[in-house]
């Protein structure tokens, strides 16, 4: 019997880089499923702070080279990869000079929020799914994780609701406490389209908020994971509200619930509101 497939998408994971509790259930996560019989993939962001020569990124040649458009600009995607030698994982980095290479991940040096990140977001979020139909490589199961991910759900289910590499794919998110006090740039929801939408589709990102993302990737998602033991109250209702399957946060060390979880929903025909 195959394998079932499994992407992971997020914007931080150990030993890479470290920002919050995100990084440590990316690394584990994903090696526990691995271990449970699954084939994995992991894609995040070549944040400049992550050390290239220590983490012997390399980039991928038959990858890179493809064009990423936001607001009508071309935007070059570099892909580079490194390995976790321990764990017999590779992980995928998505770099870009204009967004990425910079000593600090969302802020400068002086704490204040930097004006792209909502551009930084797109194109991630739009790299990734492109990469992944580069690498020829269909999920059953794409699990976003954290609010840098959030537009993937709804990509998912428009632009690339046909495509084969997709096609059949359950989308899962999971809700973090990275939430920001700012708001991204006031035309996000106008950036964040793509053909085969229209601006209904981004319109419950509006608000640009840490609330709106959540919210956003929660009602194109087919599940929902919370990460944290807290949540934002507002998002918790949001998800009740929503009656999509969830999973309650569990700390634990073998994610035998998420395990479960993925084979619930990758087996079930589930009914997206998309």
């Amino acid at each position: 019997m195959a394998k079932t497939k499994l992407l992971f998408i997020t914007h931080e994971m150990s030993p890479f880089l470290e920002l919050s509790k995100i990084s440590e259930i990316t690394r584990q996560l994903p090696q526990a499923m691995q271990d449970k019989g699954f084939e994995i993939r992991i894609l995040m962001p070549r944040f400049g702070n992550i050390n290239e020569r220590r983490n012997r990124l390399h980039e991928v040649i038959r990858l890179s080279g493809m064009n990423i458009i936001i607001d009508d600009n071309d935007n070059p995607l570099i892909i580079k990869v490194a390995s976790i030698p321990s764990a017999r994982m590779q992980v995928y980095f998505l770099d870009n000079e204009e967004y990425f290479q910079r000593k600090h991940v969302f802020r400068d040096g002086n704490n204040k929020f930097f004006a792209d990140n909502d551009e930084r977001a797109i194109f991630f979020c739009k790299g990734a799914l492109e990469t992944v139909k580069k690498l020829g490589w269909s999920p059953e199961v794409v699990h976003c994780h954290g609010r840098m991910t959030s537009l993937v759900p709804v990509y998912l289910k428009t632009t690339y609701k046909d495509d084969p590499t997709f096609k059949n794919a359950k989308v899962v998110y999971s809700v973090y406490n990275d939430e920001f006090s700012e708001t991204l740039n006031a035309d996000f929801s106008r950036k964040a389209i793509m053909g085969g939408m229209t601006a209904e589709h981004t319109e419950v990102f509006k608000d640009a908020d840490s609330n709106a993302l959540h919210k956003g990737a929660i009602t194109y998602s087919d599940a929902v994971v919370f990460g944290d033991a807290e949540a934002n109250d507002e998002v918790v209702k949001f998800v009740k509200e929503s009656q999509k399957p969830s999973l309650a946060y569990e700390d634990t060390s073998d994610y035998e619930n998420y395990y479960n979880f993925y084979e619930e929903i990758s087996s079930e025909d589930l009914v997206s509101l998309a």
